[in-house]
């Protein structure tokens, strides 16, 4: 499996982080569960970090099956509407940056 992580590395402005939350949740996540070939989003907001960790209030994963999908993904026409989705949330709660990682994933259950 192929995981594409957003990590959005910055801060929510003061006050704002329930706002923010419900925001994603509202405008931007039915975008991100529209990808084409997604198997699963998995949103996580951040709740604490480890002292002078840099600080990521959000971090986004998609999954997909293979990398090919995952550039058919990024090709597709909802990929601008996404990013126009998360440009208009985030002008009005964060401050910071977004970063893109591409991973293999390996997972293991534990019985």
């Amino acid at each position: 499996m192929i995981t594409r992580y957003a990590l959005f590395e910055g801060k929510v402005k003061d006050g704002q982080a329930e706002a923010f939350r419900a925001d994603v949740l509202k405008t931007i996540l039915p975008k991100w569960k529209a990808f084409p070939g997604a198997l699963s989003v998995r949103v996580s907001f951040a709740e604490s970090r480890d002292e002078g960790a840099p600080e990521y209030p959000m971090i986004l994963a998609v999954n997909y099956p293979d990398i090919e999908t995952v550039e058919a993904a990024l090709a597709s026409p909802i990929r601008a509407q996404a990013r126009a989705a998360t440009e208009e949330v985030l002008s009005k709660y964060f401050e910071g940056r977004i970063h893109h990682h591409v991973t293999q994933a390996e997972e293991y259950d534990l019985a």
